[in-house]
């Protein structure tokens, strides 16, 4: 810890010297009104708790003398219009956001390192342009860390920078209400994995039907932009992706890496680890799964074409080809997430599908693996693809041959972007399992009081609810205007009412019920429009006769 201190000292000096010689980003003058600001979220119908929240903080925005409007737009327009437009003249400004909570977010280092370092900033998943070497520092300390103590140490500061820049605006982690048709599965068949809730490998393996009913029918309000083992499409194509693509490791039930694919993950020293493949596993045509596939697995993200997946195989040095079913991996340092946020991470892909396919965008300009479609995906998976249409639904078929194999014959996932058709879908019995519900709370909980053959489920996710700002232009490239913004979300008003009581208070990118990781003596903003006012006044900020809000005058 020493060592890393005197590291992040001369970091610290170092940015402080670029930041004397760095042209600023804005280019407001002295007294200059605030422009008009757009807040994009996606529509009320979509997600109706998303949309009033917004709303909500819009209206509050007012307050500080701005010009607000509320965009609501479609998710994938949404995606397309934050996630692909960063920069330029139609660059997004402020925008609410989530992040789902994913098997291996258990460990903080996705969250940690891939949202904030700025390697991500142009197409990873640091949407927002991030940049602060000091944060840079420690996100790739806390990578190295073996020490338990250290690690949590080193996460405890990198939560402390960003909870003070403010580049998110944090106010839930949702427990969102899910409900299951106990007329058709055995309720005790149903998992509720740590920090995820209900919808995850487990249940979807393990449901056992309790008749003659032995599909699982669900639904999501999005729709199913593709489904693409080296792309992260949203939450519900990731649902599929997970069934269909096999892991090297899965996160099990209690939140910790277990081996799966791999028969054995063992540590020869803290940089080598021979990963060895269980015998017998087939692809979905019928191709055996082999030791040159776990390399291909990395080796394809390596390339550049996964930009996505690029932060999750960073600390991979080499793979070494052992024997038909194992690798021996050697990594450039010493990783604490390597099983977590690799291993567990990275999708299974057939080499004698994908190398044809990558090869060919190699010799391509302005393209990348994202943008492949598999007519019908192959993977090694629990459960194959049988037919789908992005805009309507997906239908997957257990794969018998598989050494874990589904107890329920199909999982079919149906896009309902209607929060009212989801609920009468799930009453009627069109669909039997509702993992993904944006309305109304207190509804499900009481069509689950009503039909004693539905039961309700809900857990605090380890993902998270929050706003997002573009800290690339300005007004939002200044921390005390961002600052001030977070002091008129109302956070527990929202919970209290609009999420009604689901959900819990987030102030960071760790999950409170995550306990040890995450840092319990952050700052708060307290909800205040006039504390926001005073924060502005403080960095000189200013209103004019009419109330606008007018840049500091020594900018």
């Amino acid at each position: 810890m020493k060592k890393f201190s005197r590291i992040l000292g001369l970091v610290l000096v170092l940015s402080m010297v670029m930041a004397i010689f760095a042209v600023p980003v804005s280019s407001q003058e002295a007294g200059e009104m605030v422009p008009p600001i757009v807040v994009h979220s996606v529509t009320q119908a979509e997600r109706p708790v998303e949309f009033e929240a917004t709303r909500l903080v819009v209206e509050n925005m007012k307050g500080l003398g701005l010009t607000v409007e509320h965009r609501a737009i479609p998710w994938a327009q949404l995606i397309d219009e934050v996630w692909f437009t960063r920069e330029g003249e139609d660059a997004w400004q402020m925008t609410a956001w989530r992040m789902v909570g994913r098997p291996e977010r258990s460990d903080p280092d996705e969250f940690a390192f891939n949202l904030f370092h700025s390697s991500g900033m142009a197409e990873g998943y640091n949407f927002v342009g991030y940049s602060n070497p000091e944060y840079d520092a420690l996100a790739e300390a806390q990578r190295g860390e073996l020490d338990l103590e250290a690690r949590q140490g080193l996460l405890f500061e990198a939560q402390q920078i960003i909870a003070e820049d403010v580049p998110n605006v944090y106010y839930v982690h949702p427990s969102t209400p899910q409900l299951v048709r106990t007329d058709v599965w055995d309720e005790s068949t149903v998992v509720t994995q740590a920090g995820i809730g209900i919808q995850n490998y487990w249940t979807w393996t393990g449901l056992t039907p309790l008749g003659d009913q032995t599909d699982i029918i669900t639904s999501t309000t999005s729709f199913l932009e593709a489904f693409n083992p080296l792309y992260i499409a949203g939450d519900a194509p990731s649902r599929v992706t997970e069934l269909i693509w096999d892991r090297l490791m899965r996160i099990g039930p209690d939140g910790l890496p277990q081996p799966w694919a791999a028969e054995t993950v063992e540590w020869q020293s803290d940089t080598e680890v021979m990963v060895t493949l269980r015998e017998g596993m087939m692809w979905h045509d019928g191709e055996p799964v082999t030791s040159e596939d776990t390399a291909y697995s990395i080796e394809a993200i390596q390339t550049g074409e996964a930009p996505q997946y690029s932060g999750f195989v960073s600390a991979v040095e080499s793979i070494e080809i052992i024997d038909e079913l194992s690798v021996m991996i050697t990594l450039n340092a010493p990783s604490a997430a390597f099983e977590t946020s690799t291993l567990a991470k990275i999708n299974l892909i057939p080499e004698h599908v994908w190398r044809p396919l990558i090869d060919d965008l190699l010799t391509q300009e302005d393209a990348n693996a994202e943008s492949i479609q598999e007519e019908i995906p192959v993977g090694s998976g629990p459960y194959k693809m049988v037919a789908y249409d992005v805009n309507e639904f997906v239908i997957l078929e257990a794969n018998t041959d598989y050494f874990a194999p589904p107890v329920a014959s199909r999982w079919i996932m149906n896009v309902l972007p209607n929060a009212e058709a989801t609920l009468g879908q799930i009453t009627t019995g069109e669909i039997n399992f509702l993992w993904e519900w944006a309305g109304d709370s207190q509804i499900l909980a009481e069509v689950a009081e009503a039909d004693p053959n539905v039961a309700l489920f809900s857990s605090p996710s380890l993902g998270m609810q929050y706003f997002a700002f573009n800290v690339r232009y300005e007004p939002f490239d200044n921390v005390a205007f961002r600052q001030a913004i977070a002091h008129v979300v109302p956070t527990q008003s929202i919970i209290d009412n609009i999420f009604k009581g689901f959900g819990v208070v987030a102030d960071s990118y760790v999950s409170t019920p995550i306990e040890f990781w995450h840092n319990p003596d952050l700052p708060s903003y307290e909800f205040s429009v006039e504390e926001g006012r005073a924060v502005l006044e403080a960095a000189g900020y200013s209103w004019d006769a009419d109330g606008n809000l007018l840049y500091p005058s020594d900018s």
